[in-house]
């Protein structure tokens, strides 16, 4: 299979080059710094630094299109979310004009969104028919998965991915809590009540596999692991694995002060089930928060 990628040198989209050519497919990143995609990607994935290097003969079976900022590293200052917003809307939107464009259109395309798209959602269980909590990141997420469904008028079947928090090694959001949590720096934010939606990168690659592979396959799946927990219940376990002390609350005031309205992403939270995935007959290698942890940090 011919895979075209966006986002192909993320911390998700570099593990999951590799798979593709594993499994014997080419891939071709679209990337904005083509000469660093061979050394991250692999040597054998092609690179472009846009769709106007691609021509209307160019034929591709799948789209895979992962790009996007982190969203957070840093403030929502205005010109952040214009970055946000450019990196996921404006990039699918240049796509579907491409495939507009193109005179073999590919079979599928797998396209990036966050659990974000519910909102603050409290205690409530979520699957992929539930309701929404209109805020920020359900507005990015809407337009961001309103873009890619415009593939379907052109006859091509499309996956929108709702993607938890990602664990895996050597990047991502656990990263970043690693060296406070071994320091014995660690520990809730705010009430530690906020469910925490996640999945082992493993996981999230098999299951973009798994879509590529099942032709019927169409529609939203939220890409989680079957077993959410509160951010208090990940605190304790990350630490227990780490056999390190978590007693450095961060109390919500500090957070809203330093972070302002990005805040959020920590305070509040989703807790999201894979239901689709799971009814289509997908199996996870993590469905446990401690195997996935174990699996990472030791």
């Amino acid at each position: 299979m011919k895979i075209l990628m966006t986002g192909g040198t993320g911390f998700i989209g570099a593990f999951l080059c590799h798979r593709l050519v594993n499994n014997g497919h080419k891939v071709t990143v679209l990337s904005r710094k083509p000469e660093r995609v061979k050394s991250i990607c692999g040597k054998e994935v092609s690179a472009i630094q846009n769709f106007n290097q691609l021509v209307s003969s160019d034929e591709f079976d799948a789209i895979i299109n992962l790009a996007g900022m982190p969203i957070a590293d840093r403030r929502w200052t205005r010109a952040r979310k214009k970055s946000l917003e450019d990196s996921r809307i404006s990039i699918t939107h240049e796509l579907i004009v491409y495939l507009r464009s193109c005179d073999y259109k590919p079979e599928v395309i797998i396209s990036g969104s966050a659990v974000g798209f519910y909102g603050d959602c409290g205690d409530e269980v979520i699957n992929e028919s539930s309701p929404f909590h209109r805020e920020y990141t359900h507005d990015l997420c809407e337009h961001w998965e309103q873009e890619a469904m415009k593939a379907q008028a052109m006859g091509i079947r499309v996956c929108l991915l709702r993607t938890g928090l990602v664990i895996g090694p050597g990047g991502g959001f656990l990263q970043k809590m690693l060296w406070p949590f071994k320091l014995g720096l660690g520990g809730k934010l705010g009430s530690g009540k906020q469910w925490m939606s996640w999945v082992h990168r493993t996981d999230l690659v098999n299951l973009i596999v798994f879509l590529l592979d099942h032709k019927k396959s169409a529609g939203v799946y939220n890409a989680t692991a079957p077993t959410p927990v509160t951010n208090e219940e990940f605190t304790q376990i990350f630490s227990n694995i780490l056999m390190r002390p978590a007693f450095f609350a961060v109390p919500a005031f500090v957070l809203k002060l330093l972070l302002g309205e990005m805040s959020r992403l920590l305070l509040t939270g989703q807790r999201v089930l894979p239901k689709h995935a799971v009814d289509e007959g997908f199996h996870f290698q993590y469905p446990d928060l401690r195997s996935a942890l174990n699996n990472v940090l030791t």
